[in-house]
């Protein structure tokens, strides 16, 4: 699953907003994104996500929502 499929995935489950430590969490405990090499996903890589899907996600108040 793609990394944005994967923080859309979470957020929709969760039925509210998370922080970039709790997508990060969730999709490395659930293994909904796997790099290349088999390591699990940082912090960074989720905030990289979601400044390049900014139609899909909006930012207020520390904390990530779905803007759909």
């Amino acid at each position: 699953m793609r990394l944005e499929d994967a923080m859309l995935y979470c957020l929709v489950n969760e039925g509210r907003g998370l922080t970039v430590p709790q997508l990060t969490y969730l999709i490395n405990r659930e293994k909904l994104h796997i790099k290349k090499n088999g390591t699990p996903i940082s912090e960074d890589e989720v905030w990289a996500c979601y400044f390049r899907n900014r139609h899909t996600f909006i930012w207020e108040g520390g904390i990530i929502h779905l803007l759909i």
